[in-house]
């Protein structure tokens, strides 16, 4: 028997116990107890009536290179990184949002190069980000933008190349990433990707 039909059975003893004392005994006191006896069995009845789910962590996705094939293989990566590991949907919107705590990332791929991208994840504080949707002067974002090759998010360069995939693709631009670019496990690394010497500064201010 399983530990909730066991919880099951103790609760209809309860309510048991609660209505034959309220059928057998006429002394006051002990009739309320049997009362409270029975609504409280109740209530642990309908309690254990709802569907138990066992609350476990997200899976992290596994960026398993023997997959990928095409520039649309490392997007859909990228897709899944963005909403698991990457934990770029806590703060990011995808549409403008009134709650939004960090920039809108609809059709950032078109917006920004592919250089600019990778710095600002990368080095996400060489330029700050205002927020112009108020009156009055702008304002920076409540969030601050983490460092995601560093922990506790730690991408590695093929997950950031991937995310980086996923957001042209999500702007209808053409994927600049290749797959010839991602590095295999237990071999040297590729010669970085150079950061961007400029920037939109008009939505942008240098730290």
């Amino acid at each position: 028997m399983s530990e909730v039909a066991k919880l099951q059975l103790i609760g209809l003893m309860i309510v048991g116990s609660g209505a034959l004392i309220l059928l057998l005994i006429r002394a006051q006191f002990v009739r309320v107890i049997g009362f409270v006896a029975i609504v409280l069995g109740l209530f642990t009845l309908v309690a254990l009536s709802v569907p138990q789910m066992a609350s476990l962590p997200p899976v992290e996705e596994k960026f398993d290179i023997a997959t990928v094939k095409t520039p649309t293989d490392i997007a859909t990566i990228g897709q899944k990184i963005f909403f698991s590991k990457g934990q770029c949907a806590l703060c990011h919107t995808i549409g403008p949002s009134e709650s939004a705590r960090c920039p809108d990332l609809k059709g950032i791929g078109a917006k920004l190069s592919r250089e600019f991208l990778f710095e600002s994840l990368t080095q996400p504080q060489a330029y700050i980000y205002l927020d112009y949707r108020h009156e009055g002067q702008p304002k920076e974002y409540p969030a601050r933008m983490p460092y995601i090759n560093k922990n506790p998010i730690g991408l590695s360069k093929n997950e950031i190349l991937s995310v980086i995939a996923f957001l042209q693709q999500m702007s209808g631009e053409p994927i600049s990433v290749t797959v010839a670019e991602l590095e295999v496990p237990g071999q040297a690394s590729a010669a970085p990707v150079k950061v961007a010497q400029s920037g939109p500064v008009d939505v942008a201010q240098a730290h």
